[in-house]
């Protein structure tokens, strides 16, 4: 990442570099990330994301419950359609992530950067 600080802490380096390889149209939780890294839990996920993710793809880490983020609800939906993420409706008919589809594991063929765990 060429573009990050030095002074940038190497984890939340790592959780940025995990957010990149995300492929359009899927997402990981802040939950999955941290388990992909193998370090950390979502609070530290969530927390580099509040801090740093304005860099990265930031819409597609995302809570479990497949909520946008409160208060960027309109650009976080204005990204899924641009990327034709799936999404579903509540009863209530408020748009939620179809994380059943859009989950990614973060080690499928989905992206042409998938190298492995890193």
């Amino acid at each position: 990442m060429g573009r990050m600080s030095e002074e940038l802490p190497a984890y939340a380096e790592r959780v940025l570099e995990a957010a990149e390889r995300i492929p359009p149209g899927r997402v990981m939780t802040y939950g999955d990330i941290a388990e992909w890294l193998g370090e950390g839990g979502p609070r530290q996920v969530g927390r580099v994301m509040a801090l740093y993710g304005g860099a990265v793809p930031w819409w597609r880490v995302v809570r479990a419950d497949g909520r946008p983020l409160p208060g960027s609800e309109r650009r976080a939906l204005e990204n899924y359609r641009a990327e034709a993420t799936p999404l579903r409706l509540t009863g209530d008919g408020e748009p939620r992530l179809d994380m059943r589809r859009a989950r990614w594991d973060g080690y499928g063929g989905d992206t042409a950067r998938d190298e492995g765990h890193m």
